[in-house]
């Protein structure tokens, strides 16, 4: 439908239409771009105050850095779940990145913070003991929230094609996608890039 209502607009550019009449396309499509436009500056925004929390919270360029890695990890997998269907990125696919971006980032602040935890709280010395440790004890809350997460998601990801699911079906599946390889990676490349880069 988008694709339709931008060549009618290309079209109508080159149409010349007689004095006094003009062409506006509206319905949809139009509500779509609004919509999606409308999103995009909203999640930036949102991104932006998030950020700013997390670097007020962790007080430490490295700790932020590495909790904003986990965001590559999670995109990767919402990528791959939009060209496996059919490389369509809708309004859906993209409510369904800015949620997971909210739960990748809930679960590297997890792991991130228990680090610190490890460190100051219980005074484990920072090294590879410590990262294996800190992952070790947060496999559980990370696997359960993907699991859950994954487990309510799958009956919209399976009848994505269904009347009524244009929205639902594709958040769904964008967000299974990303929780597959957030969750691996986040357990074990997270981990690793803090035992490189962290300053616990």
């Amino acid at each position: 439908m988008g694709g339709f209502a931008q060549a009618l607009d290309r079209r109508l550019a080159t149409t010349a239409l007689p004095s006094g009449i003009y062409a506006e396309v509206g319905g949809t499509a139009t509500a779509q771009r609004e919509a999606r436009r409308e999103l995009l500056l909203n999640g930036l925004l949102a991104g932006a105050g998030i950020v700013m929390l997390l670097a007020l919270a962790f007080g430490d360029a490295s700790r932020l850095l590495l909790v904003l890695a986990n965001l590559p990890f999670a995109l990767v997998g919402g990528v791959l779940a939009v060209f496996a269907t059919g490389g369509l990125l809708s309004l859906g696919s993209l409510v369904g990145f800015v949620t997971l971006f909210g739960i990748a980032t809930r679960n590297a602040v997890m792991l991130i913070s228990h680090y610190d935890h490890l460190v100051r709280a219980e005074g484990e010395g920072w090294g590879r003991e410590a990262a294996i440790r800190g992952a070790l004890e947060r496999l559980g809350p990370i696997l359960m929230t993907a699991l859950v997460t994954a487990l309510a998601l799958v009956p919209l990801a399976v009848g994505s094609g269904d009347p009524g699911r244009e929205i639902e079906g594709p958040m769904a599946i964008v967000i299974l996608g990303g929780l597959l390889t957030s969750t691996l990676l986040s357990l074990f490349v997270l981990p690793t890039l803090a035992l490189r880069w962290g300053k616990f």
